[in-house]
């Protein structure tokens, strides 16, 4: 069964930081490109950030560049998301996704998705 799986995530204070992990079985990371979402309450999901398989990096919001970076270890098989800087507006359930080929921002590119983990950043 191919799987992603999201860990990480929980409360933390306006300033703080949190490292996501995402852990893929079934298959292996290494020639996949893996796609950061978040979905804040009553919006719609919108793409983070994207690790390409050759390890370009791919910003999709403008709000988090110089606070979150992304990151993969392949013998781990695993991709990070490490958000620096948190604000209150990153509040949402972070979701990671593959998709075989090239960072894309639209959700339906995307083919396996994780369960997503809660962040709250609040004081």
């Amino acid at each position: 069964q191919l799987q992603l799986v999201e860990s990480g995530g929980g409360l933390v204070q306006p300033g703080g930081s949190l490292r996501l992990s995402c852990t893929a079985s079934g298959f292996t990371l290494d020639y996949s490109t893996i796609g950061w979402f978040r979905q804040a309450p009553g919006k719609e999901r919108e793409g983070v950030i994207c690790m390409g398989s050759s390890d370009g990096t791919t910003y999709y919001t403008d709000s988090v560049k110089g606070r979150f970076t992304i990151s993969r270890d392949n013998a781990k098989n695993t991709v990070y998301l490490q958000m620096n800087s948190l604000k209150p507006e990153d509040t949402a359930v972070y979701y990671c996704a593959r998709r075989l080929g090239t960072c894309r921002s639209q959700v339906a590119r995307y083919d396996i998705w994780g369960q997503g983990t809660q962040v709250t950043v609040s004081s």
